[in-house]
């Protein structure tokens, strides 16, 4: 493990390096996964697994030693989730054999914790109508406050913090491949998103860009209906005076910028472009750059998340070839975004 980094989205992190796909490893990879129950453990247990890692879920502590010795980590990664439903589970256990993990030179052990909202949880146990683990002889928000107490001391010597209170199962999906991918290919992968400034920041974003001060199509009554994927739209935005300046300047801000993000171990980048109603000028914006990114040789995966969320774009290849991953269904199916979007008076 390398330098710590600690971006704009909320995820605390400390980069590791990848481990080449297939065959034998100089040092074996684990990762633990703890957190909130009801924060996405078993999302990202399954993320891990699709990734090749091998997945127990579970597990006692007293039988981790046994397992990483039957495993062979150095063959094939391993992913463990350890939380409080485990029968002998306990904080300072963890650590000990975290730390005892960690003096064996032969393996890579990574720590990651998966955090949540208060009120997202309790949603989450009263929609799917499970028990609390904590909360058999109590409420579900009392249970909650005792597992935030019980697992603070693992949440500050984690490797990887995630809030996954406003993501989608694709965002921790994302998240997690970004940190924990086998290919050999150490090359940053870089994410672009549209996002409506009236439902929130991303709170996955390392760059945020605000383009509220482009022309607005949503005043066009012909245009309003349509998004930026749509020519007419592309051509009204290319149109405002400023736009060429602005996205010269954008890129040529970006330029050196990301060969050092590559350089200090970064293994992904996401960049936030935002407009009143993410319908418009940001998923023009959001196209061309991701195009843009594209043309610099770089890994790039673009989605707009307000078009996903109101079913108008199903992800897939747009235009530019780019791999849009945010499917509509996905997003709208995950806990974190049963609300209602509320409907912006203004879109942009």
């Amino acid at each position: 493990m390398t330098s710590a980094d600690t971006s704009s989205s909320g995820i605390t992190s400390v980069e590791a390096a990848p481990d080449p796909a297939g065959g034998a490893t100089a040092r074996g990879r684990i990762v633990l996964v703890t957190g909130l129950s009801g924060a996405g453990m078993s999302v990202a247990l399954k993320a891990l697994e699709d990734l090749g890692y091998e997945a127990v879920d579970n597990l006692r502590l007293s039988l981790v030693p046994a397992l990483i010795r039957q495993a062979d980590p150095k063959r094939r990664p391993l992913a463990l989730v350890i939380d409080s439903r485990t029968r002998d589970f306990s904080a300072q256990s963890f650590l000990d054999e975290l730390e005892e993990l960690r003096r064996g030179a032969e393996l890579e052990v990574s720590l990651v914790f998966l955090d949540c909202g208060d009120e997202v949880l309790q949603r989450r146990f009263t929609e799917t109508r499970r028990r609390h683990p904590l909360a058999e002889d109590r409420t579900v928000p009392d249970g909650i406050q005792r597992e935030r107490a019980l697992l603070f001391p693992l949440k500050e010597q984690a490797d990887v913090t995630i809030d996954t209170t406003q993501l989608s199962i694709h965002d921790l999906r994302r998240i997690l491949s970004g940190h924990f991918r086998r290919d050999a290919q150490a090359a940053l992968q870089v994410f672009v998103t549209s996002f409506s400034f009236r439902q929130g920041l991303p709170r996955e974003a390392d760059l945020v860009f605000d383009v509220r001060f482009l022309t607005n199509p949503h005043y066009d009554p012909d245009l309003r209906p349509l998004t930026g994927l749509d020519p007419a739209v592309a051509a009204r935005v290319e149109s405002d005076p400023d736009y060429p300046g602005f996205f010269r300047n954008l890129t040529e801000m970006l330029r050196p910028l990301l060969p050092r993000y590559n350089q200090e171990g970064k293994s992904y980048l996401t960049i936030a472009i935002g407009c009143t109603g993410g319908k418009h000028r940001s998923v023009f914006i959001a196209e061309r750059l991701a195009a843009w990114l594209k043309e610099q040789g770089l890994r790039v995966n673009l989605s707009h998340r307000e078009l996903d969320r109101q079913g108008l774009r199903t992800g897939g290849q747009n235009g530019n070839g780019i791999t849009g991953n945010t499917a509509a269904g996905t997003v709208a199916n995950h806990p974190a975004n049963h609300q209602a979007n509320h409907q912006a008076n203004h879109q942009g």
